[in-house]
């Protein structure tokens, strides 16, 4: 072996040991946290980032703040939105945005959360050639019925007429968003995509838990002009998984212009985080009632550069 086939090789091996070990690192902090934040940075071209809590204020980045999974399926491949949930088959599932203006959703699944299966492209939305996107897909197990359900937004211009051009701006032009879904037993089949939510008014970034007998849903309120603009969470219940949620509640985020909202039961109480987006930070507010509500968010210490993702636990 010469001399530069040496050195090559000797590079090769330590970069393979380096990435061992840096993987290691990665298991053992995963092994020793109680929570779990997926969550993109940029517009979502790098891929999927993790961060890892025991009390839920203070988070770290794993893989040193890098990507775990680059984005490889749908036209711009993006992985905006990453939505994961742990499943009674012990799998981490994992959804997300793979575009602006596409008519499905990317799939993903994980024993550890750092070896990924083959991506897939979900086109969900497909059969309606008017749709112009698909955004934020969330997942949720229904224990009930013993099926996953995954819920995203999509604009069909002209389909909900009484809120169409509340928005002039050249991004904003024709959005008008409701809620659809679609469940799967296996992520191989799935059920036709229908509607899910409409109160007569623009939402995006619905998530789904559980409460007790009830299903709680937060929201964002996407009503722009001519109306007052709201960009805030709210909260929608339902006595069933996939049923009836009625109006919600009022804005439980405050002054902020809010989005992505994702919540976490730690120590009886209600943490929800959500990006403050006009500000480039996150906002963290706790309950004990869904009704009372205490900003926490100086206390939230995060990956600098965090955006729209899902907090769900890992460990007892």
């Amino acid at each position: 072996m010469n001399q530069k086939k040496f050195f090559f090789a000797l590079f090769f091996v330590g970069s393979i040991i380096t990435l061992s070990v840096a993987q290691n690192a990665d298991s053992l902090k995963l092994t020793q946290s109680k929570y779990l934040f997926s969550h993109f940075k940029g517009n979502g071209e790098d891929g999927l980032h993790l961060a890892v809590s025991n009390d839920g204020l203070k988070w770290e980045a794993l893989k040193n703040d890098s990507s775990l999974l680059i984005p490889a399926v749908g036209k711009d491949k993006l992985m905006r939105d990453p939505s994961i949930l742990l499943g009674p088959d012990k799998k981490y599932h994992l959804t997300w945005t793979v575009s602006w203006w596409e008519r499905g959703i990317g799939y993903a699944e994980s024993y550890d959360l750092i070896h990924w299966s083959e991506q897939k492209y979900i086109p969900v939305m497909e059969h309606e050639k008017d749709a112009l996107n698909c955004w934020a897909p969330e997942l949720f197990y229904d224990d009930v019925e013993k099926q996953y359900l995954i819920i995203w937004a999509t604009t069909i211009p002209g389909k909900f007429s009484e809120t169409d051009g509340q928005d002039k701006t050249p991004f904003g032009a024709r959005l008008n968003h409701r809620i659809y879904y679609v469940t799967t037993k296996d992520f191989e089949t799935f059920s036709e995509s229908k509607l899910f939510y409409d109160q007569g008014f623009n939402v995006i970034d619905a998530t789904i838990v559980k409460d007790g007998y009830s299903y709680l849903m937060f929201l964002k309120d996407e009503t722009n002009l001519p109306f007052t603009p709201q960009k805030n969470i709210r909260i929608a219940i339902s006595p069933k998984a996939i049923g009836h949620y009625g109006k919600p509640t009022e804005p439980i985020t405050g002054k902020y212009w809010a989005e992505g909202p994702t919540v976490i039961k730690i120590d009886n109480k209600w943490y929800l985080y959500f990006d403050k987006y006009m500000e480039n930070k996150y906002g963290l507010i706790v309950s004990e009632d869904l009704v009372n509500w205490k900003d926490l968010s100086v206390e939230l210490v995060l990956p600098q550069g965090i955006r729209h993702g899902t907090v769900i636990r890992i460990n007892d």
